[in-house]
């Protein structure tokens, strides 16, 4: 009796992590409701409900010790010593576990995704990850407050039931008693682990199986549990495969990995990239003429203006979701799926490159980022790639202007840069890397007052970075090489947004492609509404070089127009694959499956329209080449092809 009393103490401890599993999980919509789709009361306790698949399995691992401790026959489970180390065991795991779905809540309005190893190992290269961990907590205080009250319930309920120090008097009993217990145990666990099936070729249950149970893309979020979605990326590069559609003809024919171009340039442009921390399109005006959102307010005057001297594009749409993804993105023309590549270990394999390019072409090189050196390895990544030099907080080496968090101040650094490109030699490609518009969004101290605050905190930096590329621009103009140089403006990535328009699924990653020269010549007037990706710059700029060679780029140039070139858009997301192609939007799961199907204007993916793929052939074109673009990107990173001419 008195073991058969232990173990229905340990089912009601482990009933515990499926009550506040559930109750994290309803805080997760609660927070985050407008970036869920979700019907109703009925259809929350739906996914709840196979979101238990899911919870099993994050459950049964981080509980692994604590059950095998409470189930093994040691002769002392109910002394007061032996309980208490069961105590710590059981929270000792549960709580860090438990806090990554409660750190999720917080930053699923930048990711749109639940977190996965993939952006834990953002913070391993972070000279200060104590710092930025104190101003997430302050900025999302009430949530880790729920967290905290949670955590204290838990505690209190796990204390109501326990059981009555006794000694083991028929120690026989207890000891057949627990090996019938564990004998049944482990295959149970497995059972648990795997998604409750044991069927011939099914694997244990991955972070894909959630789009089973989903009416809407979002709600695979809601199916999930951080501690899963942790688990089940841990260790592995699950994001590279090989993939079987079609043929290395159809490949070439109509992805065209392998660019070429043919402008003659008379005298070969200076290049000025300047990629814009976090600053999506809802910021820009020039970005929403024609969104109609009410009441609408541009927090980029400048940039406006600059953009309406030169040519834009309002039709681009994001290849990445963080700073070193965005990155590599623009400089080397490499999207991001389920497993940046930038992060994994075919990074440090020879791929084809904006500044690699630029020095064939007798470019001078230069990459500066006021953050602190070392900092998401931007500094070992962009010499990787090229770059020769590499200016950072270091080199800045004025800790006046340092933010107390992430970097140096947009409008010093930006100084420091022009300063620093009146050093090279023409021609030269200087890339700077705004910071400021990076959380937590402090403005200096000496600008506190000076711009409009805004509806969100995102508001007053962008105002702020903007504020700062103007007297960057007051500054460079004085210059003799300012006269023939191309300037390039391009976010990383998109982040938080306030207008509900840009909630949607697709929207959430448009972004600005803005060119600006002095030099008329050098660029188009006005603006193009050409479906594009920010992978696009990257040719781009290289046919803007001049460079004539064959060049590895999954982007076409956005400004020379081949008919054997086709816009599109492959929309970053972590669990899908998307593309946005002549009338459609596609979105697969990663194993190639057709997931939806979408018109072009459907941006939040409301109506999917997948039965209609066997009667209308443009549908089954845009599959077929979203696959063998799969196909051929992962070819490319897996056999070292990155560099193939």
């Amino acid at each position: 009796m008195k073991r058969i009393a232990e173990y229905k103490v340990l089912i009601y401890r482990l009933t515990l992590t499926y009550l506040f599993y559930f109750l994290a999980r309803l805080a997760f919509y609660y927070f985050n409701q407008a970036h869920l789709k979700v019907a109703g009361v009925g259809d929350f306790f739906r996914l709840a409900f196979y979101g238990l698949l899911f919870d099993t399995t994050a459950i049964i691992y981080v509980n692994l010790l604590f059950i095998f401790i409470s189930v093994l026959p040691l002769l002392i489970n109910t002394k007061k010593c032996f309980k208490k180390i069961l105590f710590w065991v059981y929270f000792g795991f549960n709580i860090p576990a438990y806090l990554l779905n409660f750190i999720d809540i917080a930053y699923f309005s930048y990711n749109k995704t639940r977190l996965t190893t993939n952006d834990w190992a953002l913070i391993e290269n972070e000279h200060n990850p104590l710092t930025l961990l104190t101003g997430f907590l302050v900025q999302y205080w009430a949530i880790f407050v729920f967290f905290l009250v949670l955590i204290v319930l838990w505690i209190f309920l796990y204390k109501r039931v326990h059981i009555e120090e006794e000694k083991v008097m028929h120690r026989k009993p207890y000891f057949i008693t627990s090996v019938i217990v564990l004998v049944l145990l482990v295959p149970t666990l497995i059972f648990g682990i795997r998604g409750f099936s044991f069927k011939t070729g099914v694997i244990p249950l991955t972070v894909m199986d959630a789009s089973k149970y989903a009416h809407d893309i979002s709600q695979v979020n809601i199916l999930l549990n951080t501690p899963f979605t942790i688990i089940r990326t841990m260790g592995k590069n699950e994001g590279f495969k090989k993939f079987y559609f079609t043929t290395d003809t159809y490949i070439a024919e109509n992805i065209k990995p392998i660019k070429q171009y043919s402008r003659e340039v008379t005298k070969q442009p200076n290049i000025v990239l300047i990629i814009l921390e976090g600053m999506g399109a809802e910021f820009f005006g020039i970005m929403n003429k024609d969104t109609h959102i009410p009441n609408y307010r541009s927090y980029t005057p400048f940039l406006d203006s600059l953009a309406g001297q030169g040519y834009y594009f309002t039709n681009i749409y994001s290849n990445s979701i963080h700073s070193i993804e965005g990155i590599s993105a623009v400089t080397a023309g490499m999207p991001t799926f389920q497993t940046a590549w930038v992060r994994s270990g075919y990074a440090q394999r020879k791929v084809s490159s904006l500044p690699e390019i630029a020095r064939s072409l007798g470019y001078q090189t230069l990459f500066a980022h006021g953050a602190t050196n070392g900092s998401m390895n931007f500094d070992g990544y962009t010499h990787q790639i090229g770059y020769q030099t590499y200016l950072g907080r270091t080199e800045f080496n004025d800790e006046r202007y340092y933010n107390g968090s992430w970097g140096i101040d947009d409008e010093p650094f930006l100084q420091y840069f022009a300063k620093n490109i009146n050093q090279m030699r023409s021609p030269f490609l200087a890339t700077v890397f705004t910071l400021s518009s990076h959380g937590p969004y402090k403005v200096p101290e000496p600008y506190k007052n000076t711009f409009n605050k805004g509806d969100i905190p995102m508001h007053n930096v962008v105002a702020y970075t903007d504020f700062s590329l103007k007297k960057f621009f007051v500054t460079v103009k004085k210059e003799d090489w300012y006269t023939n140089t191309i300037f390039a403006i391009i976010p990383d990535h998109t982040t938080q947004e306030y207008y509900e328009y840009y909630n949607q699924k697709i929207v959430h990653h448009r972004l600005p492609i803005i060119l600006f020269s002095p030099n008329k010549t050098l660029i188009p007037q006005g603006s193009s509404n050409v479906l594009g990706q920010q992978i696009d710059i990257f040719p781009t700029l290289v046919d803007l070089m001049g460079y004539q060679r064959p060049f590895r780029s999954w982007g076409r140039s956005l400004l020379t127009d081949k008919m054997d070139e086709t816009p599109r858009a492959f929309v970053t997301h972590t669990q899908f694959y998307q593309l946005i192609q002549d009338n459609y939007i596609y979105v697969l799961d990663l194993q190639g499956e057709v997931v939806g199907v979408y018109t072009k204007d459907d941006l939040n993916l409301t109506h999917n329209l997948k039965d209609q793929i066997p009667h209308n052939e443009e549908m089954k074109k845009g599959i077929a080449d979203l696959r063998a673009f799969m196909q051929d990107f992962m070819d490319r990173i897996i056999n070292d092809k990155l560099n193939r001419k």
